[in-house]
């Protein structure tokens, strides 16, 4: 296994981590998206995701579950257990993402517009992130601040996302013909569409609720 490889794995495991404190250690979120990467895990492992000729694409079978998981999940927490600071800090887990992403690009296994040499700006969002945690902890960010971040942020989550459904090798496949994107076919990166998004996007859509059903003095918040 290259080291590549394993700094995803980590990453991975962290994003899960991350949720589970930012939920208030949430055994229902937290036993549902364990569950769900290990399936994901076994399944990619022994190459299902690979078998590009299926119809229909198999690929589809780690994105409509994930988007289940992440409604069933978004549902499932009620508003006073989540944590803020911790919502926010899960966005920093997009810049070692995005280095794993362009690292997997010099090996020829997703297109370069999947890369911040191409169309995925994503990193900009971890970035900005350690700033907007820093300064929410410090000086508490209005509520207009951290809307205005987040609405952003998922903009450009959504570039990516659609960006690497499109180049996948599928039947759908309107980008990147010269270079698909295979690595998300392939463990252990089918854990990016599967587990890291609806991480990222439930961290987005808990404090995007937050923000709208709490007074504007968060900073303590669990």
């Amino acid at each position: 296994m290259s080291n590549v490889e394993i700094a995803f794995i980590i990453i991975t495991f962290l994003s899960i981590v991350g949720l589970s404190l930012a939920t208030s250690n949430h055994k229902g979120v937290i036993s549902l998206f364990a569950g769900w990467s290990g399936v994901v895990g076994i399944l990619s492992y022994s190459g299902f995701f690979e078998n590009t000729e299926r119809i229909p694409p198999r690929f589809l079978l780690v994105i409509i579950p994930a988007f289940a998981i992440t409604v069933y999940a978004y549902k499932l927490v009620k508003t006073p257990n989540l944590c803020v600071p911790w919502l926010i800090a899960i966005h920093i887990v997009r810049i070692p993402v995005e280095l794993v992403l362009f690292q997997i690009y010099l090996q020829s296994l997703i297109p370069e517009l999947m890369t911040f040499k191409g169309w995925n700006w994503d990193i900009l969002s971890g970035l900005s992130a350690i700033l907007i945690l820093w300064f929410h902890l410090r000086h508490n960010l209005s509520r207009r601040i951290l809307l205005i971040w987040n609405w952003a942020a998922l903009a450009l989550l959504a570039i990516i996302v659609v960006s690497a459904i499109l180049s996948a090798p599928t039947p759908i496949q309107q980008l990147a013909f010269e270079q698909p994107n295979l690595a998300l076919l392939q463990f252990p990166y089918t854990w990016l569409p599967a587990v890291v998004v609806p991480i990222v996007l439930l961290s987005h859509l808990y404090v995007i609720r937050y923000l709208n059903v709490k007074e504007p003095n968060f900073s303590n918040s669990k």
